[in-house]
C-alpha cells in the first residue's frame, strides 16, 4: 500500500549532505563530495544511559543543534535520524533515548522510559555501527545492563567515555576496559577533545561500498501539528509503517521533531512529527519550550501542514495562533479531524464540526477539512489525496500573459471606484513565486486601493486560476506604465 518498513525508510533515504564551510577545508581527498547527494548510507546509532552527552555528540557531528540538549535526564525520547559527513564520509546518524534502569514503577514516566528502552533496542538490529557513549566516573547499573544487552552486537560496538576533557577522570575512564571492548576512546563531546580520533575510528569500521551517488527525489514535506494528545504520532507511525514516534496517552510525549518517509501513488512523502503545542502559560519546562519552538520552526521546512484536531475536544485560541503562523508563511493547510470513529457518523455531525472550524478560521475557509481516525486507519487516503492537491496548487505557475488577460477581465467585471480621490488603475500582474504562492500587481496610486477591492482580486486569483485550497499573497506596487507599453528585455 502506501507504507514502507523502517528498514526501507533508512535504506531509501536520499539526502542532501552538506558541511559547514569551516570544516570543509579539513576534508580528506575522497570520492565523496559534501555538495553531492548519496543513498544507501551506513547507519551509526549513538546509545547510552541518560545525560551522558549523546545529543551533544550528535549535534557536534552534524555541526548544528538538531537534538535538544538539557541537563534534565530523558530529554530525548524518540530516535532522531539525520544524514551527516563524518571524517569526509556520508553516514546516517541516529540519536536515541537514554537507557534508564531506575524507574518509579507504576508512573507514567516509567511507562515512557520502558517505551524509550524498547525503541532503542530495536535500533541495534538495524545499525551498521553502535557508538556506546559512557561517562567518566562510577560505573552504574544502567551501564552494566546496557552493555549486557549489546553483547549480541559486540562486533559492531565502539565505546567512548565522555566528559574527559583535559585528561579529567582518566583513570576512572579506563575502568570500562574490564568489559572487554574492542575499541575504547576518551572524548569530550562538548569541548571536542579527541573527536577527530573518534571520527577516524568510526569510518574505518564502516563499509561504504554500497553508497551510491544519486539525485534527490522530490518529496512532499508534511508537518503534523496540533495540541498534545490529538493523535499526531499515531498518524505519523501509520503513514511510515513504523513505530518511530512513541505513542502514549501522556501529554508531551514527543519532544523533538521525528522524521520519516513513505510513498503513496508513486509520490514520496517526508513526515515531520512535532511536539504538541500548548499555551505558553502551561509551558513550564525548558525542554518543552525548546520542543514547541522546534515544532514551530518546522513551518519553514514543510510544504503542507496537517493540523490535527481531536474530534472530541474541538479547537482553542492556541490552535488559531499556530494555524495563523502557517497561513502567514503560505503553507498548505489541511485540518485532520481525528478520532472521527468516536463520533456519530451522520452527515450533519460532520457539517456541524466543519462549520465550527470555519467560524474560528473565517479568513481561511479555503483550508480543506478531512475526518479521519489515525488509530483505525480510516480517511487516510482522502487525507493524502488532499495533501497532494494542495502541493500541486502550491507549485502551480501561471504565465504572465494569462494573468494579465485575467486581470483585465476582473477589472472589467468590477471596476475600481470612479471618484477622483479614490481613483486608481491596475496596470499588470505577475506571479513572483511558487510555494508560497505570491503575486505582484503594479497599479497607479496603490495607497488608495481599498482592502475590499484587493480581497476581490485575491479571491478571483484563487477561484479562477486554481488556487482555491491554499493561501495566496497579493501585493501592490506603484506603476505609471501600461503593461503593453513596457520595454521587453
Amino acid at each position: 500500500m502506501m507504507k514502507e518498513t523502517f528498514e526501507n525508510q533508512i535504506d531509501i533515504q536520499e539526502d542532501s549532505l552538506t558541511l559547514d564551510s569551516e570544516n570543509q577545508d579539513n576534508l580528506e581527498i575522497t570520492k565523496f563530495d559534501p555538495e553531492k547527494k548519496y543513498r544507501n548510507l551506513p547507519l551509526v546509532v549513538i546509545a547510552g544511559r541518560p545525560n551522558v552527552g549523546k545529543s551533544t555528540l550528535f549535534n557536534r557531528f552534524l555541526h548544528k543543534r538538531r537534538s535538544i540538549t538539557d541537563p534534565t535526564p530523558g530529554v530525548t525520547r524518540d530516535p532522531i535520524l539525520e544524514p551527516a559527513f563524518i571524517d569526509g564520509k556520508p553516514v546516517n546518524l541516529m540519536d536515541t533515548g537514554g537507557f534508564k534502569l531506575e524507574r518509579d514503577i507504576g508512573t507514567i514516566e516509567a511507562e515512557l522510559d520502558e517505551l524509550v528502552v524498547q525503541k532503542t533496542l530495536e535500533t541495534f538490529k538495524k545499525a551498521d555501527l553502535i557508538l556506546l557513549l559512557l561517562e567518566a566516573g562510577n560505573i552504574t547499573g544502567e551501564d552494566e545492563e546496557l552493555i549486557g544487552l549489546l553483547r549480541p552486537y559486540w562486533d559492531k560496538v565502539i565505546a567512548a567515555v565522555n566528559k574527559t576533557e583535559g585528561g579529567r577522570l582518566e583513570e576512572e575512564a579506563w575502568n570500562f576496559m574490564q568489559f572487554g571492548f574492542n575499541d575504547l576512546l576518551q572524548i569530550s563531546a562538548e569541548h571536542g577533545d579527541h573527536i577527530p580520533d573518534l571520527t577516524e575510528l568510526l569510518v574505518s569500521r564502516l563499509d561504504f561500498s554500497n553508497v551510491e551517488e544519486g539525485s534527490e527525489p522530490e518529496y512532499i514535506k508534511i508537518a503534523i501539528m496540533g495540541k498534545p494528545n490529538t493523535g499526531k504520532s499515531t498518524l505519523s507511525n501509520l503513514l511510515t509503517n513504523t513505530q518511530a514516534s512513541i505513542v502514549s496517552d501522556y501529554a508531551g510525549t514527543t519532544r523533538d521533531v521525528v522524521e520519516g518517509s513513505f510513498a503513496f501513488k508513486n509520490k514520496r512523502f517526508s513526515v515531520l512529527d512535532t511536539a504538541g503545542i500548548r499555551r505558553k502559560v502551561k509551558v513550564k519546562e525548558n525542554v518543552e519550550y525548546y520542543s514547541v519552538t522546534r515544532a514551530i520552526k518546522t513551518l519553514d521546512r514543510c510544504d503542507v501542514v496537517i493540523y490535527m484536531i481531536d474530534a472530541n475536544e474541538g479547537l482553542t485560541e492556541q490552535d488559531k495562533k499556530v494555524i495563523g503562523l502557517a497561513h502567514d508563511r503560505g503553507r498548505g493547510i489541511v485540518f485532520a479531524l481525528n478520532k472521527w470513529d468516536t463520533q456519530n457518523q451522520e452527515k450533519k455531525t460532520f457539517k456541524k464540526a466543519e462549520e465550527n472550524i470555519k467560524i474560528m478560521f473565517g479568513h481561511m475557509n479555503y483550508a480543506p477539512i478531512v475526518p479521519i481516525s489515525a488509530k483505525e486507519d480510516t480517511g487516510i487516503k482522502q487525507l493524502l489525496n488532499t495533501v497532494m492537491e494542495l502541493y500541486n496548487q502550491l507549485n502551480r505557475k501561471i504565465d504572465t500573459a494569462s494573468l494579465n488577460t485575467a486581470l483585465k477581465d476582473w477589472v472589467a467585471a468590477y471596476p475600481p471606484p470612479a471618484s477622483r480621490s479614490a481613483n486608481f488603475k491596475m496596470r499588470y500582474i505577475t506571479q513572483t513565486s511558487v510555494n508560497p504562492v505570491e503575486f505582484l500587481i503594479f497599479a497607479t496610486r496603490p495607497e488608495v486601493v481599498q482592502q475590499t477591492y484587493l480581497s476581490y482580486i485575491k479571491n478571483k486569483v484563487r477561484t479562477d486560476l486554481g488556487f482555491d485550497k491554499i493561501p495566496v499573497k497579493v501585493e501592490l506596487k506603484a506603476s505609471r506604465t501600461k503593461w503593453e507599453n513596457r520595454t521587453r528585455t
